[in-house]
């Protein structure tokens, strides 16, 4: 946890500017207009699983050091091959767990959230799930395991798997030749993050394209076929967390309306997308079918809220680094009041993002929240060595209710007066 948190220190900074260095790049010199609530969604998902992974709040019912203790058939010295072992070994299992949360309707909420920008960027790299809590599928690691692969070593490859396949979400390069037939390439992820028809479900591998082609899912990026981004159903909100949960929440209510009770059983293991036909009937969902003619979702935003969304963007960045510093120090169960708060900055200025008239409440909860921790332990020991820190924080908490709520009520009556020019 500690020494992931530490990673992660280095790497954010690290990930952000190449991030605005790509968006950048498109604006001033291919001409491409820079959607600043898509990119902030995309970083802002980061955060959120970035958080839950330090915290660890998941469970694997088969753990992978119980596969090697009680079925290793052989034990791969220490050397450099047990690393390149692991490497194509998480490969292998990335390949099937990305591949099923494609072809199962229950297994797609966990990655839904990684294909819902309606770009295509580095950005939307960062979209990663929130949603999953039990790990079911460490079986597929089984390979590494039979050679007796210490799980330390899983460890250390893992994340360095992990942030390797952040490069190829670009537009900006094209095909690269001979790797083309080898490795994942931006162009290979360009036809898997898009909704045409032809490349729906293609190209599930992360490192090696390999495993597409020996198990017939590849698809080449056709020149005549430009790739159009995005989920049939779009999920229309900058919230990362309503977006890792929508799925989940619809399979909920179609397993409830349903009258027929072997579809309140089957939908969650039915293909991706499935519905009951009544419930089809009754409760349809939109969709959108010619990916060539549709309305991205772009609420106006105007210069005022993007300054102050970045503003908020950047205090969350900076109450998330010193987490990641003092994590140590602040122990269980603080940990977790910190992540749940940090969670809470996320959804409260992405609901403005949104436009939602409410979103007051939602920052006045989270500022209310703050002035409390700071009350009540010098926000997680920030007094004992920073006390101007804390006079920071709360000033930040005072101030961005009042901005906030000054925002509200300018959405409150422009909501108010569409409904009167009805």
């Amino acid at each position: 946890m500690e020494t992931y948190g530490r990673i992660l220190l280095i790497a954010m900074p690290i990930f952000l500017g190449l991030v605005l260095l790509e968006k950048l790049y498109g604006w001033a010199v291919k001409k491409h207009p820079f959607r600043t609530m898509d990119v902030l969604s995309s970083l802002s998902s980061g955060y959120t699983n970035i958080i839950k992974d330090v915290l660890g709040i998941s469970v694997s019912i088969l753990t992978y050091g119980y596969m090697v203790e009680h079925w290793a058939l052989y034990k791969v010295e220490s050397t450099i091959w047990v690393y390149i072992i692991a490497f194509i070994a998480l490969d292998f299992s990335g390949y099937w767990v990305h591949r099923l949360s494609h072809q199962i309707n229950f297994f797609w909420n966990k990655h839904a959230i990684h294909h819902s920008s309606e770009e295509f960027d580095l950005a939307c790299a960062l979209r990663q799930s929130i949603s999953s809590f039990v790990n079911l599928f460490t079986i597929f690691l089984l390979p590494a395991a039979l050679l007796g692969v210490e799980p330390k070593v899983i460890a250390i490859v893992a994340p360095l798997h992990l942030f390797a396949q952040f490069w190829y979400h670009t537009i900006y390069i094209g095909k690269m030749g001979i790797l083309e037939h080898i490795i994942v390439t931006p162009s290979h992820h360009r036809v898997h993050h898009a909704m045409n028809p032809i490349y729906l479900d293609k190209n599930h591998g992360q490192i090696f394209i390999i495993w597409d082609k020996l198990f017939g899912t590849f698809q080449e990026e056709l020149p005549d076929v430009p790739p159009v981004y995005g989920i049939t159903r779009p999920v229309q909100t900058w919230n990362p967390i309503k977006i890792n949960f929508q799925h989940l929440w619809l399979l909920i209510k179609d397993a409830y309306r349903t009258n027929n009770w072997k579809d309140k059983v089957r939908i969650w293991f039915m293909p991706t997308g499935w519905r009951p036909a009544d419930v089809i009937e009754r409760y349809p969902v939109y969709k959108i079918d010619d990916p060539y003619h549709f309305q991205k979702y772009a609420p106006e935003a105007s210069v005022a809220l993007r300054t102050w969304t970045w503003i908020q963007f950047l205090f969350t960045f900076a109450l998330i680094n010193y987490f990641f510093i003092n994590i140590a120090k602040i122990g269980t169960p603080n940990i977790f009041v910190y992540g749940g708060f940090l969670f809470l900055c996320v959804f409260a200025y992405t609901e403005l993002m949104d436009k939602n008239p409410y979103a007051w409440a939602w920052e006045a909860l989270k500022n209310a929240i703050g002035l409390f921790l700071i009350y009540q332990n010098g926000w997680f020991g920030m007094s004992e060595t920073m006390p101007w820190g804390t006079v920071v924080l709360a000033s930040y908490f005072v101030l961005s209710s009042i901005v906030v709520a000054l925002f509200a009520r300018s959405l409150t009556f422009y909501s108010s007066q569409r409904l009167s020019n009805v």
